[in-house]
């Protein structure tokens, strides 16, 4: 115990001097510390706790975001709330955070079953699973049998005299997810939607060819098929769920995969005992996170920031693109900047896999670290472009007016120290 009681003190000085010199929030360095100092400290802080997980491939920031918002409602919640969503940065928030009841952690999928070990989460959400940096991490149907082998074992921690189970809120849209997810116990099925579907084509079961009708779709070589789900959209602005909820949702967030993010949000809270009339109040507020989705003015300029970084992310954030100018003018310019850094995944060939056709109409900028392997993505696309070296030059580029942006990690951060890390 005293152990534990210096590594936490340890947890936050380091996270506290991280930030006084500059070097970053502390989310990483202080985990770091405090777990070499004690191994379980992760553990020793999530005792006593009301813990909900969050993890997928995409939107897991911004439903982790969200679904702090909700439970909000019921007094303090600590949260990664910057993204560093493995054990370090789990640490880091649970020790900074000490009298809140409640926690609210992003997990990046590959470090599923070590999170929920230590934690023994009262929720799991689970968003997506799609193709991400293969240069350094599994194939994406192995990753779906990694989830679906611990999530099974659930039902062994249920039985657990005295263990509070884990409830599982999962993406009934994405075949991967609901075949990783049919392995645990219980289950609140979600409609998310899946607008990427090329990483589930083939049944993840028996390796049959799925069908599609719509929204639905399911295996015509054995039994998976999409579930049933308890949480949807019932239009734009209203979600629905069990017992004929209708609870009207208005975001500040852009898109409909963030409205689907909402209704994920609102079903994990509503297993703490949250009403979606008390909580949708609470998500109405979050306007951006880290940085994402903020709009920045600059110069004349109205900026707006979109971070994408797979094949499913750019997919939606082309969809959040404004397209509506007024009478008359064209739409608004769009500036692209990929990198390919360690932390992005040094192999940009999934840039292939991305249909850039909606960008025409717009003025396409290309800029970051690997601007020409895009340039030549988009002359195979037929999208017109303009190479420029900066994201400075690509200001000066475009007439005052809005200017969306859309990058990927490492290129977004690098735009928003020039915007000087906007929100």
């Amino acid at each position: 115990m005293v152990r534990a009681q210096l590594a936490t003190a340890l947890v936050r000085t380091a996270a506290r001097l991280s930030r006084m010199t500059g070097r970053g929030d502390g989310s990483v360095i202080g985990g770091r510390i405090g777990l070499a100092v004690e191994p379980r400290l992760l553990t020793v802080l999530a005792r006593g706790r009301q813990v909900a997980l969050v993890s997928g491939t995409n939107g897991k920031t911004t439903t982790t975001r969200l679904l702090t918002a909700a439970l909000g409602t019921l007094g303090p919640v600590a949260s990664n709330s910057y993204g560093a969503n493995m054990p370090t940065g789990h640490t880091t928030a649970l020790a900074q955070s000490p009298n809140a009841q409640h926690a609210v952690l992003e997990v990046d999928e590959h470090y599923l079953r070590t999170v929920l070990a230590e934690t023994r989460p009262r929720v799991v959400a689970l968003l997506n699973l799609s193709r991400d940096q293969l240069d350094r991490a599994m194939e994406v149907g192995m990753l779906a049998d990694r989830w679906r082998e611990v999530l099974g074992a659930l039902g062994q921690q249920a039985a657990t005299p005295g263990a509070e189970p884990t409830q599982v809120v999962a993406n009934c849209d994405d075949p991967l997810v609901t075949w990783a997810a049919s392995a645990a116990p219980q289950v609140v099925w979600v409609a998310a939607g899946q607008r990427w579907q090329e990483d589930s084509w083939v049944c993840p079961q028996c390796g049959a060819h799925l069908k599609r009708e719509g929204v639905d779709w399911a295996c015509p070589g054995c039994d998976l098929r999409r579930p049933q789900p308890s949480w949807w959209l019932a239009d734009d602005d209203t979600v629905a769920g069990p017992d004929g909820i209708r609870q009207p949702v208005t975001l500040q967030l852009p898109g409909r995969v963030n409205r689907a993010n909402a209704v994920t949000a609102l079903a994990a809270a509503a297993l703490f005992g949250v009403r979606p009339a008390d909580a949708a109040p609470r998500l109405a507020e979050v306007a951006s996170i880290a940085g994402r989705y903020a709009t920045v003015e600059r110069d004349g300029r109205s900026i707006r920031l979109l971070l994408a970084k797979n094949p499913a992310g750019w997919l939606e954030a082309f969809d959040m693109v404004d397209r509506i100018s007024p009478a008359g003018a064209p739409p608004p310019p769009v500036l692209l900047s990929i990198n390919a850094r360690v932390v992005d995944g040094l192999d940009t060939s999934w840039l292939y896999d991305v249909d850039y056709a909606s960008l025409r109409g717009h003025r396409v900028l290309v800029t970051g670290d690997r601007r020409y392997d895009l340039a030549v993505r988009l002359e195979v696309n037929e999208v017109p472009f303009e190479v420029v070296d900066a994201f400075t030059d690509a200001l000066a580029a475009v007439p005052p007016g809005r200017l969306e942006v859309i990058a990927n990690y490492t290129a977004f951060q690098d735009i928003r120290a020039e915007l000087g890390r906007a929100n």
